[in-house]
């Protein structure tokens, strides 16, 4: 089975512990994407939906840095699991149950939306992107990261992360709903959108536990980064 999401439920009372190693790798994602994202906006002070949210490792991040957070993902028990998480350490994050073809959010919501490692599993990209810029104040900004469409790609995410190192469980990934930058621009303007600069994502060093960290990277090729704008003047 491919693209199969069930794996975040399955492991959602363990998400927080550090046990599994691909969980660890989703979380060391974190601190990678945001030197990147920190650099786009200031998070003091916004509204912030975390599309996608799993278990809660961005949303927290977000709260740290003193966005107001909205965290929605169709995985049930990850939804638990990071809400109570939250609720113990004090945090004041919202946490839905829902999918980005549905948002249950008003127009004009949120300052930002932040969609990491979902892009490349929803069933309809144009829905979802279109449900975000419904959901982005005018003047919001919409960062995201994704999966290119290509060889290396499939290699270096299915091939080498899932069925050699198990940085990932085997069919967590779809080659084939993997997203081509330039179709992803494409798309992020039928949407409304005004798309920004992209960059790469990927390994940058190693902790103790020889579990990978991430930052930005010049090449595009493999994982991308991206920003887009809601214009100002739609109302």
């Amino acid at each position: 089975m491919r693209n199969d999401l069930t794996i975040y439920d399955q492991v959602a009372d363990k998400w927080w512990s550090d046990e599994i190693r691909w969980v660890r790798t989703l979380k060391n994602l974190v601190p990678g994407r945001l030197t990147w994202m920190d650099r786009q906006i200031d998070w003091a002070g916004c509204s912030a939906l975390d599309l996608g949210c799993a278990g809660g490792f961005m949303a927290e991040a977000l709260d740290d840095r003193g966005a107001a957070v909205t965290g929605i993902d169709p995985a049930a028990e990850a939804i638990a699991a990071a809400r109570a998480h939250a609720q113990q350490a004090g945090r004041s994050i919202r946490y839905d149950v829902g999918a980005g073809e549905a948002l249950p959010y008003p127009d004009a919501g949120f300052d930002v939306v932040v969609c990491v490692d979902v892009l490349e599993h929803v069933q309809d990209l144009a829905r979802v992107l279109a449900e975000v810029s419904r959901c982005l104040r005018p003047g919001g900004l919409f960062l995201f990261d994704t999966i290119n469409r290509n060889p290396l790609a499939r290699l270096a995410t299915i091939t080498v992360a899932e069925d050699i190192l198990g940085l990932l469980p085997k069919g967590t990934h779809d080659p084939d709903m993997f997203i081509k930058p330039a179709e992803l621009r494409a798309e992020l303007q039928h949407a409304g959108l005004v798309p920004g600069r992209f960059t790469g994502l990927g390994p940058r060093g190693l902790t103790r536990r020889l579990d990978l960290t991430f930052g930005p990277l010049p090449l595009t090729a493999i994982l991308y980064m991206g920003a887009a704008r809601k214009p100002k003047d739609v109302a």
